[in-house]
Order: C-alpha cells, then sequence, then structure tokens
C-alpha cells in the first residue's frame, strides 16, 4: 500500500509540509483593513455549513494548515486562497467528519498563517502571537458568528489540529472566557497536535484538562510520536499535557492496538478504514502519546521540520474511531447533566 503523499492532495496528510529554506519567511506587517475580520455572513466564507442541523449539538471545527507558501508570497493567505480552500475540503472528510454521528459540523474557512512561520519561532510563547492578527481575528469573529446565528444555545464541541488546535486554544483563553455562559454549554475541546500546558491551565482556571473518558467542559490534548524520540518534539510544550485516546487515562499504562476502534487513512487514492493499527502510551517526561505499531517510515510527518517517527499528520488518522466514540461518549454525558 501506498502511504506516501498524493500531488492531488498536496497537503491532506503532510499538513505541515513546509519548505525546507524557511530563513527569509519574514513577516510583513499588514495593512489596518487585512485585520479587520472577514464577514462570516457570507456564507462562501465558510468551509462546511450543515444544510439541515437536526442533531442536538455542534462541533465548531478549525482546520490545521492547508496551504503551502510560494516564493513571493506573503505569510499569510487570503480567506479565498484557491489552495487552502481545495486541501480544507479534503482535511474535513479526514478529520471533521468522525464528529459528524453526533454533531451538526460548523467550519470557517480562515486567513492562515504560512506553517514555516509559525515553526521557525522556537519560543512558543512567541509563536502563538504570530497568530494573533488575522488568523485569531478570523476565527473569533466566526466563532461569534456561529453562536449569535447558528448554535440556538445546543451544547457544542471545539475541535481543531495544529494551526487549528492553536486557534482554539485562543478561543478558550480569550472569547469562552469572557463568555462564561456559552462555555457552561461546551461540552469538550479537541485540542489534538498542538500542546496545552499545566501552566496554561494555572493561568486560565476556567479551563480544565480532562481526566476520563466521560467528563465535560474539559480539553482533550496530545501529540504523536514513536518511543525513542529524543528530538524536541515542535508541537509539545514543557509541561505538555496529555491524555490517552484509547484508554482515556493520564496513566502511562499502554492502550494496546487492539483496543483501538480504528484508524482512518488515505491509502491508494481512497478513504480507508483500518482497525487496531495503532497503540497508545503515554510519556509525561515528553508530554507526547507513544505509538509503537506502526513502521515510522511509512508514516512520515513532513520534511524538515519533523523528524521520521514523529507522527504529527497522523494524530487524528490513528485514533479516529476512539475519538468519534469518545464525542458521543461525552455528548451523552453533557445530556445527561443538564437535562
Amino acid at each position: 500500500m501506498d502511504y506516501s503523499l498524493k500531488p492531488l492532495l498536496k497537503a491532506a496528510y503532510l499538513l505541515c509540509l513546509f519548505p525546507l529554506f524557511v530563513a527569509g519567511c519574514s513577516r510583513t506587517e499588514p495593512a489596518a483593513d487585512q485585520a479587520r475580520a472577514s464577514d462570516y455572513a457570507v456564507a462562501e466564507n465558510w468551509l462546511n455549513l450543515p444544510g439541515n442541523p437536526d442533531k442536538g449539538a455542534d462541533v465548531f471545527y478549525i482546520y490545521p494548515v492547508c496551504w503551502l507558501r510560494s516564493d513571493g508570497e506573503p505569510p499569510i493567505c487570503p480567506i479565498d486562497h484557491p489552495e487552502m480552500r481545495a486541501t480544507a475540503r479534503i482535511v474535513l472528510q479526514l478529520q471533521a467528519s468522525l464528529f459528524d454521528t453526533v454533531a451538526n459540523i460548523y467550519a470557517p474557512y480562515y486567513r492562515q498563517l504560512d506553517g514555516a512561520t509559525i515553526l521557525n519561532e522556537p519560543d512558543f510563547a512567541v509563536r502563538s502571537r504570530t497568530l494573533d492578527r488575522e488568523p485569531a481575528i478570523d476565527i473569533a469573529a466566526a466563532f461569534d458568528y456561529y453562536i449569535k446565528h447558528y448554535n440556538r444555545r445546543k451544547p457544542f464541541i471545539l475541535a481543531g489540529h495544529s494551526e487549528g488546535a492553536m486557534l482554539v486554544k485562543k478561543l478558550l483563553f480569550g472569547y469562552l472566557k469572557d463568555n462564561p455562559d456559552v462555555y457552561e454549554r461546551m461540552i469538550a475541546a479537541y485540542v489534538i497536535g498542538y500542546s496545552i500546558t499545566d501552566r496554561e491551565i494555572a493561568e486560565n482556571p476556567h479551563v480544565r484538562f480532562a481526566q476520563r473518558a466521560d467528563d465535560v467542559g474539559v480539553v482533550i490534548s496530545y501529540n504523536t510520536e514513536a518511543p525513542g524520540m529524543t528530538a524536541p518534539n515542535l508541537t509539545a510544550e514543557n509541561g505538555a499535557l496529555v491524555i490517552n485516546p484509547i484508554s482515556w487515562t493520564t496513566t502511562e499504562t499502554t492502550a494496546a492496538a487492539d483496543q483501538n476502534l480504528g484508524a482512518y487513512l488515505y491509502i491508494d487514492g481512497s478513504y480507508t478504514t483500518l482497525p487496531h493499527l495503532a497503540d497508545a502510551t503515554l510519556n509525561k517526561q515528553r508530554g507526547t502519546l507513544l505509538c509503537s505499531t506502526v513502521n515510522p517510515a511509512d508514516y512520515i510527518s513532513a520534511y524538515g521540520f519533523f523528524p521520521e517517527g514523529n507522527y504529527h499528520s497522523f494524530d487524528f488518522a490513528f485514533y479516529y474511531y476512539n475519538l468519534r466514540a469518545n464525542a458521543a461518549t461525552r455528548t451523552i454525558k453533557w445530556d445527561i447533566i443538564h437535562n
């Protein structure tokens, strides 16, 4: 089977496949009008709006890096960038579709920051601030529009991967902190492929990290890699919190691959389910999730930034059906508590 990147999919698996040469990726400050939010009253600015939102819960999903900056392009792409939009539609199927059995999926397009520009900054706090203009402004505006015009006081899930996970964190620490009545309706936040730390939790006491499979109003996070990795994990900050997406525990006990309900991958031109592909073990010292049951050479996340054995692009894919079951479990628990 061919697990390599398909030209048509370009960034669907290598969600953070960035140019090797990034020294010249300096940011030019945008004009003031560029920092204004995109208009989310315009349906074309949404990657997904459900035609018949008949489920009792929603998910607000933020996609990861979905474009590769070409020479001469600015580090932030316009909201109608054709490559970003095409890849985002593929990634929606690979990731957000796991929620479609329990929730209506709302997913905005947004002006996205080039991944090389983010990861070229080694300081996590500075890296986060690189998103504070167009990406964070757009996502805050999209979420506010969703809450005011689409949500209708339903419980909701937040979900994002990589850059999308960074932007979910900004909603948690910003909009939801300022609007506790909205936060009360949050079933869970899946901050996948980027860390949330014990320091951030301490600084934002309204946010709690998940401890089991059915607690609600909590954050779920992990970054997947192979055992034995020694290089710094570019998406797992010191003090990163992590939960096992198979056993839903925070101990270092291994959850075997035969407990994995199934991975969801794009292989040989089709979307494919592979049961029992990936095991899961927490490494609390590194703040990462270890998978020992796949061949690292078959699952390359990105050239230049992510070394072999870093499974960043497969954080959702390896545990797709466990994440689906967990979203249902937490949604049911939220309904029991509040109804």
